[in-house]
């Protein structure tokens, strides 16, 4: 079994915040001391780094679950609790992240370059960071953020300088063999290769990656034997080379063929036709090998294209062979341009931007947007009414209860922030400096509690509209008459 894998599908989830604590000191001779709930800490977060040591992503074939730790909630005694440790996944050079439609999120190149993949939540704020002037003594905290949740597709595209293309059994795999320490599988049956191989190779002061695109056949741009899965390796190499099979006895084949085939798939692939291509006449220590290789050898000239003949059992010819390769990469290497380091991008908020927005459905709901909105509403806790209270509070001073008013919003309405759906009750006391009462409770939600609902007033209106039970005339019983 091979124990490459180039592509994998991770489900990652970040690390959920902890909660806050609600917590009132207390000592001796002294009952009410004080808030002094702690906050929780901050879930971990999954980023992917660039490790040289790795070239395979076999680990995450056989874990493709994976979750960072969560925060610890806050305690009594102003003790926050401790944020979850980050997961850094240590990935192959090469690694292009995306999600599962296709769309690129990273191309991790070069050793070091990090994506943060799913962040963690926020640990929730205890009772001693939620007292201010007003509010002495919160009795609620807030909750721990959930942490983000994503499914991404892990693509390896290896970072060669050259590619070695050509039909199965050309030889592709002896010759990384003998100019590099590589030691790849070489058997004679098509075939052989299975996994891209990559050796590196030393010229002098040169040193560059070689690999070659296993399973090349006519029809691999479109899905036939392996192309399709391998193709992709050869996007970043600099130079392709052309290794051809001159004494092979399939009929119909011939070095001349064997290259407009090959192109034909590059072509189709695309994005390759700008590379500098090199051709390689393998195994002329064969008698007939040779022979061919010198008839065809000047249509190849003819074309442009730089031809040496090269046998891997005999080594020879490598040795201009690998200098045509160094020379041609160096000269890559030359004409691109220098690297730059990333660049941060800072887009500031636009002036009228209010943080969220408002939807108005078919249904005749309102849902509302925004990161704040939605991050609040996840960190209330729905069982204590000064904490629903204090939500309240803070969309209103965003603004959200004013936009849903110009929005056309009546009370009695369905309103939906994330995962949560109220009915909109609109009342003069969100937003103001409101003093509240005890702890645990919020005095407004009392006053609307006292308000008959909508299913309530429903029910009255249609028990004033039945009559009366002595007003219902009795219906005549016939069998009686009939008697």
């Amino acid at each position: 079994m091979t124990t490459f894998v180039d592509r994998v599908v991770l489900h990652l989830q970040a690390g959920d915040g902890g909660h806050g604590c609600v917590s009132i000191h207390r000592e001796k001779f002294k009952p009410f001391g004080g808030p002094d709930g702690g906050n929780g800490g901050h879930g971990g977060t999954v980023s992917l780094v660039v490790d040289a040591q790795v070239h395979t992503l076999l680990d995450f074939h056989f874990r493709p679950h994976i979750k960072a730790p969560n925060g610890r909630g806050g305690a009594g005694s102003n003790r926050d609790g401790a944020n979850g440790g980050d997961l850094v996944l240590k990935v192959p050079d090469g690694t292009v992240v995306q999600t599962a439609d296709g769309t690129v999120l990273a191309d991790l190149v070069g050793a070091g370059t990090t994506f943060e993949a799913a962040r963690g939540g926020r640990g929730g704020r205890g009772n001693a960071s939620l007292a201010n002037a007003r509010r002495k003594a919160p009795g609620f905290a807030e909750l721990g953020e959930p942490g983000e949740q994503l499914d991404v597709v892990l693509e390896l595209k290896s970072v060669a300088d050259v590619g070695l293309v050509g039909f199965p059994s050309a030889g592709k795999s002896s010759l990384i063999s003998v100019i590099s320490a590589a030691k790849p599988k070489i058997a004679d049956y098509p075939f052989t290769t299975l996994v891209p191989n990559l050796g590196v190779v030393r010229v002098d002061n040169h040193t560059f990656t070689v690999a070659d695109v296993p399973g090349l056949i006519p029809g691999a741009a479109t899905g036939k034997g392996l192309g399709l899965e391998f193709l992709r390796h050869v996007e970043r190499c600099a130079v392709l080379v052309h290794v051809i099979d001159t004494a092979t006895l399939e009929p119909g084949r011939d070095p001349l063929a064997d290259i407009d085939t090959i192109e034909a798939e590059l072509t189709a692939y695309g994005g390759l036709a700008d590379r500098p291509r090199l051709v390689a006449l393998n195994k002329v220590d064969v008698p007939d090998g040779r022979d061919l290789a010198e008839i065809v050898r000047p249509d190849l000239e003819a074309r442009g294209l730089r031809v040496f003949e090269v046998s891997a059992a005999t080594r020879e010819g490598l040795k201009e062979f690998t200098y045509a390769m160094a020379e041609l990469v160096e000269q890559a290497r030359s004409a691109a341009p220098p690297a730059e380091p990333t660049r941060i991008v800072i887009r500031p908020k636009a002036v009228d931007d209010a943080g969220f927005t408002i939807e108005a459905e078919p249904d005749g709901s309102y849902t509302v947007r925004g990161t704040r909105p939605q991050r609040w509403v996840h960190q209330t806790n729905f069982d204590n009414d000064e904490a629903v209270g204090y939500l309240a509070d803070r969309l209103a001073r965003l603004g959200v209860e004013d936009q849903l008013a110009k929005a056309g919003a009546q009370p009695g309405d369905l309103v939906r922030i994330g995962e949560r759906e109220f009915d909109w009750q609109p009342t003069l006391y969100a937003g103001v400096d409101f003093v509240p009462g005890a702890r645990g409770r919020d005095v407004r939600l009392e006053e609307q509690t006292t308000r008959a609902n909508a299913a309530e007033r429903l029910a009255a209106r249609k028990a004033r509209r039945q009559r009366p039970a002595d007003e219902v005339e009795p219906t005549p019983d016939t069998d009686e008459d009939d008697a």
